[in-house]
């Protein structure tokens, strides 16, 4: 299995109206301290794929898009879709932030 489906596989537990950094995705793979290359995973998911990228966001709880691309207003919006809460553009990981069991 390649570095990024096992990527992809992980942001696929991410349950609705939780979210998760680019870090906490890359330890949970088993792929230690390696937030950028998760990032490059979520930029090359394949065209018309159920992951769900939208979940994935910065460790400042922020979405990582510049503002004037419109993925991060179709980010911001899919993630409010799902009940997350944004305090201006930063959301709460104590209460929104997804944690496996297990």
């Amino acid at each position: 299995m390649s570095t990024y489906t096992i990527i992809w596989e992980t942001v696929k537990k991410i349950p609705k109206g939780k979210v998760s950094t680019y870090g906490q995705i890359s330890r949970i793979a088993g792929l230690g301290e390696n937030a950028r290359l998760v990032g490059y995973a979520m930029h090359n998911i394949p065209r018309g794929s159920s992951i769900p990228w939208h979940r994935v966001i910065n460790s400042k709880g922020m979405i990582s898009l510049p503002k004037k691309d419109g993925m991060y207003q179709m980010q911001k919006k899919l993630l409010q879709k799902e009940k997350i809460i944004f305090e201006g553009e930063k959301i709460d990981l104590i209460k929104f932030e997804w944690t496996p069991k297990g």
